[in-house]
């Protein structure tokens, strides 16, 4: 028995007619529905084909789930007009249809909490330009298509879950469109989403595929697709396979799990990646085939294969782009083989990578712009004939060899560093090339340069330091060198032994290479004194500069006797600067920092200015990332982290400053060599910082305080502020300002050295206006500064 109730509007006038009966089948009620009617259905199994060919609303009466659709053959459910159902369950045996069929141009179907629990060539069928909106169904069909869209049809699936499909979860086809939210579809065969033929496309947002017997994402013949914020993982083919000009892109994602390839690109498909991750993969995180084949990465990161393959490989023609991600913990990190393949990088990071970060083969060619390897068995190795490419602005570090070019490779790299390597920075051999310019090698165990084979590596302005065995090592002459530097060749003059000659092997490089390569000294840096004797000149805080004498004494000393085969102490050159505003911390920090590199304890001596803002994210994972980057940019200067106790805020049990310091004190560790960390701020609050965490407190030399101004050395920073800008403090004037600023109130916001200046401005503000009505005002009157310019005086009367 079925109970009907019916409500019709009519068109022609606003009163109601209200119809109700009973019905045996489903079938006798919809035939009595009109448009707009609404079937309740009382509880029970319905063996009906039902035809919904109007307007009509299907509901159970008591509740989803009481009213079960099961006839013993075809279709169960067709829609073919803007009808919605509502909490039914929906069974099905037929092999060579659909459960759920929503078909034409004028159906608009609406399911809403159903269930589709059928053995049929497909759950839900939507075709030939039907439309159908799919919440919170529930989709399982272990003989067939999860969800077919096709024929230009469109559908919108949300809160659903698609499970145990036989063959796809969800596919989109000739043409039709989806969008998908928050849906799980899990437990298909084939694929969990299944893109093909030209037009069509799906949209995918928060949702999740996961184990899937193929790939989660299929896509080919031209289709497109976009997730956001999805997760896939627990697949046995690919997590992503694209093929003849398919593309995906794929933002805020998580790719994960996988025994094969995170992503497998042919036939002039494309991808791209925008903050997303790939992890735990077996084979590759990035396959890319073919010419014409593209992929694109930003803002993302790539990392723990559990596999041996390298992480991202590039042949047959294909191409990929890197910007600003992270590749680490991987076997080998980028492979770019065959000729017309190339790779472009910018602003990534290689690091634990257990082979080759980077390696160029098959007359492929690589383009790398301010990329940091680190931690590698080789940074870069190009392989053989036509392989070469272009770096600039790179950093190596801690790797077994930097460079190798091999077999007539020939890459050009300018401005970049490789810096502690256990082996050659850079090793070229086989007659392969290279051009080099503008690139330093340091700190390695090995040689700077080692050329042998009488290669024609051309190097210009090039310098080595540091390195264990020689700077530079020709074995045969070959390689061309310009303005290149190395520690290794003593000047003629020396007063000491040249750095490194007690550490020589058996068969040293000659200290003058050989013919058409001279290697010149290191020039001398701007000498320690000159900066030192800048720190003099500065105002005030003689406590200040006793102690960072005392530091460079010691470093400098040092310095000599490793110079000299002696040992020399291990100092922490890290700081904390301690006081109030303005009184010259970061000053200081600046020419710490510069005095440190010229005593070659640095490499560069610049100044990284960071706060709280611009080391702790919003989102649990950013904020190491952040502090990352700032501690790479600082890499062989300074890096100076202003009020450093807003990262451990006194009720901030939650807050991701600590995180902050956390990733902090471990780069301090690993890095302890290549940057100078210096925090500060006011001295109670620094206190608790230090106690953030137990490696702070260790990581930090000493500390050192910077006293506020007196009123005399403030009157002394204004004199010179108007010496600078060619002005004249008159007698009167400095006397009254002394006695202003001696009035001055010191609170925790007094600003010393900031507010000298800010009261200098103000009185060039005054003087302007009281100058200003002058017809013509002298060069004197122009310059003299007068008791009335001072804050808080009013002007004279002035007038001509």
């Amino acid at each position: 028995m079925v109970e009907h109730r019916v409500r019709v509007t009519q068109d022609s006038a606003s009163r109601w007619r209200r119809r109700a009966g009973e019905y045996e089948t489903l079938r006798e009620a919809l035939a009595a529905a009109e448009p707009g009617d609404t079937v309740t259905i009382r509880p029970g199994v319905f063996r009906e084909n039902l035809l919904l060919d109007k307007a009509v609303t299907l509901q159970p009466a008591e509740g989803p789930g009481s009213v079960r659709l099961d006839p013993p053959s075809g279709v169960p459910l067709t829609v073919t007009a803007a009808a919605v159902v509502r909490g039914l369950v929906i069974e099905g045996s037929e092999s060579s249809a659909p459960a759920v069929l929503v078909t034409g141009p004028g159906a608009a179907a609406e399911l809403s909490g159903c269930r589709v629990e059928t053995r049929s060539a497909v759950g839900v069928e939507i075709a030939e330009q039907a439309t159908a909106t799919l919440r919170g169904c529930e989709i399982s069909n272990p003989a067939g298509l999860g969800i077919r869209l096709r024929a230009r049809a469109a559908a919108v699936i949300e809160d659903c879950e698609v499970l145990d499909s036989g063959q796809a979860g969800l596919a989109v086809l000739g043409g039709a469109t989806a969008r998908v939210e928050r849906t799980r579809l899990h437990h298909a065969s084939g694929a969990g989403v299944l893109l093909v033929d030209p037009g069509s496309s799906a949209e995918l947002t928060g949702c999740e595929i996961y184990e899937i017997r193929g790939s989660g994402v299929q896509a080919e013949a031209q289709a497109r697709g976009r997730l956001s914020d999805c997760d896939i993982s627990r697949v046995t083919g690919n997590g992503l396979t694209l093929d003849t000009e398919a593309e995906l892109v794929l933002i805020g994602c998580r790719v994960h799990d996988l025994p094969e390839n995170a992503a497998d690109l042919r036939g002039r498909s494309r991808l791209t990646l925008e903050h997303s991750t790939v992890r735990e993969f077996g084979r590759g995180a990035l396959s890319v085939w073919d010419n014409g084949t593209l992929a694109e990465a930003l803002s993302s990161e790539i990392h723990s294969s559990t596999g041996d393959y390298p992480a991202v490989w590039v042949s047959d023609g294909a191409r990929l782009t890197l910007t600003d991600c992270s590749l680490h913990d991987l076997p080998d990190a980028l492979f770019v083989l065959d000729r017309e393949s190339s790779a472009t990088a910018k602003d990534c990071s290689f690091s634990r990578i257990r082979s080759s970060a980077v390696s160029v083969s098959g007359g492929a060619s690589v383009a790398l712009a301010d990329c940091r390897i680190q931690e590698a068995g080789t940074g870069l190795w190009f392989r053989d004939h036509g392989s070469g490419g272009r770096l600039t602005g790179c950093e190596i570090s801690e790797v077994a060899t930097g460079v190798i070019v091999t077999k007539g490779a020939d890459p050009e790299l300018r401005e970049c560093t490789v810096r502690g390597s256990t082996e050659a920075a850079v090793y070229v051999s086989a007659q392969g090339k290279g051009t080099f310019e503008d690139c330093r090698v340091s700190g390695g165990k090995g040689f700077g340069f080692h050329i042998i084979d009488g290669c024609r590596t051309e190097l210009t302005r090039c310098r080595a330091e540091q390195n264990g065995r020689a700077g530079f090592e020709f074995a045969e002459p070959g390689p061309v060198t310009e303005g290149c530097t190395s520690d290794d060749v003593a000047p003629a003059a020396a007063e000491l032994p040249a750095p490194r000659t007690a550490q020589l092997t058996t068969a040293p490089a000659p200290l003058v290479a050989p013919a058409g390569a001279q290697i010149a000294p290191i020039p001398d840096c701007r000498p320690a004194d000159e900066a030192l004797a800048e720190l003099d000149a500065l105002i005030g805080l003689a406590t200040v500069k006793q102690e960072v004498r005392t530091l460079i004494d010691l470093i400098s000393v040092g310095r000599r006797r490793r110079q000299a085969g002696l040992k020399a102490p291990s100092l922490r050159r890290h700081l904390v600067f301690t006081g109030s505003p303005g009184t010259g911390k970061t000053t200081v920090a600046r020419l710490y920092g510069e005095i440190l590199a010229s005593l070659g304890v640095l490499q560069q001596g610049h100044l990284v200015e960071v706060a709280r803002v611009d080391l702790v994210g919003e989102h649990i994972g950013s904020t190491a990332i952040r502090t990352q980057a700032a501690f790479d940019k600082a890499r062989g200067g300074v890096l100076f982290i202003d009020e450093a106790y807003a990262l451990a805020p006194e009720d901030g049990a939650r807050d991701f400053g600590r995180e902050a310091i956390d990733t902090l004190v471990k780069l301090m560790e690993d890095h302890r060599d290549e940057v100078v960390v210096i925090v500060a701020g006011y001295t109670v609050e620094m206190e608790r910082f230090l106690s953030a965490n137990p490696g702070v407190s260790s990581r930090f030399s000493r500390t050192i305080t910077f006293p506020d101004y007196s009123a005399a050395e403030l009157l002394q920073i204004a004199r010179t502020q108007c010496v600078e800008h060619e002005y004249v403090l008159s007698e009167p004037a400095a006397e009254a300002l002394l006695v202003h600023f001696a009035a001055m109130e010191r609170g925790p916001g007094f600003g010393n050295g900031r507010t000298a200046r800010q009261v200098f401005e103000t009185m060039v503000e005054r003087h302007a206006m009281r100058l200003a009505s002058f017809a013509e005002p002298s060069t004197e009157e122009l310059q003299l500064l007068l008791p009335d310019d001072l804050p808080g005086r009013e002007s004279a009367r002035m007038g001509r």
